[in-house]
């Protein structure tokens, strides 16, 4: 079995925690986002946070090489 990609895991942990603090940001400065906009941003972090756990085993040559048939398998 493959060793854990962390550079790949770190990198979208960051992703999906920027996007999660900006939800925050909008909501403790009461410039609370419509219901879409809201559902995008909750859905980029989720999918940041869903990928860093579905790639974690990639290697970072492969991710480079990664395609979208490679991401929607």
């Amino acid at each position: 079995m493959n060793r854990m990609n962390w550079k790949i895991i770190e990198s979208n942990i960051r992703e999906a925690r920027e996007q999660l603090e900006e939800i925050e940001r909008l909501i403790s400065s009461k410039k609370y986002p419509a219901e879409g906009e809201l559902q995008v941003m909750v859905e980029h972090a989720y999918h940041h946070l869903n990928f860093a756990w579905n790639i974690r085993r990639v290697t970072t040559r492969e991710y480079r090489k990664h395609s979208t048939i490679d991401f929607n398998r």
